[in-house]
């Protein structure tokens, strides 16, 4: 065969190659990552029952004694940090601000497209995390509590969702999407857990409840 047409054939290989890599990368499903893996049903349960059980006691409780958003990197903050971990094909620009994307929030199944409709929750609630202990923590330790990126405890949601659930623990409220409760309560146990925080009777019965066939 002639060198210009082995050439050619080449060349015209190397095209359909790099088509079908680009097609393929194009169709392939964009992975969004979501809350850090709670532990197991059986570790949740485990869990629980060594959880102190205690009546609350808001006393004295103001959010801003939880400082939040802190500075992760850079010029990101710790919302504009789940934004980004939560989304899919988020976009930010030079001061890390969500520019374009969407975010699918699992309490209810909604989608949206943009970020002003997206609340960052705090799992375990902040006067809930005081409730349960966090009146007698340090400053860095609520936080640390209040920006935690390791801990199943950062969730984008719908914002109005986000209001409607407020400061309450499982005993009044729960996801109204019923695939992802199981999810929701390992990893509230999970942060109540890790923190030292204890439970109040009403929320460890719905906890155990909810547990039981997780």
């Amino acid at each position: 065969m002639p060198r210009f047409y082995a050439r050619r054939r080449l060349s015209v290989a190397a095209a359909a190659t790099a088509l079908i890599s680009s097609v393929a990368l194009f169709n392939a499903p964009t992975a969004s990552a979501a809350l850090p893996t709670p532990v197991s049903g059986a570790t949740a349960r485990s869990y629980l029952a060594s959880l102190t059980v205690a009546t609350e006691d808001r006393t004295g409780y103001n959010r801003d004694l939880f400082p939040h958003w802190i500075t992760q990197s850079g010029s990101c903050n710790t919302r504009e940090v789940v934004l980004k971990r939560d989304g899919t094909n988020v976009q930010q620009d030079s001061s890390c601000a969500a520019t374009s994307g969407s975010w699918y929030s699992p309490y209810e199944g909604a989608t949206w497209s943009a970020a002003s409709d997206v609340d960052i929750d705090h799992l375990v609630p902040l006067a809930e995390a005081w409730d349960s202990g966090a009146d007698s923590w340090t400053t860095s330790r609520r936080q640390s509590f209040a920006n935690d990126l390791t801990r199943p405890q950062l969730i984008a949601v719908t914002d109005n969702v986000n209001q409607a659930k407020g400061d309450q623990d499982p005993a009044t409220w729960m996801p109204s999407r019923t695939a992802y409760r199981c999810t929701y309560v390992r990893a509230w146990v999970q942060v109540k857990y890790y923190y030292g925080l204890s439970v109040d009777s009403a929320e460890k019965s719905a906890l155990t409840n909810h547990l039981a066939s997780c």
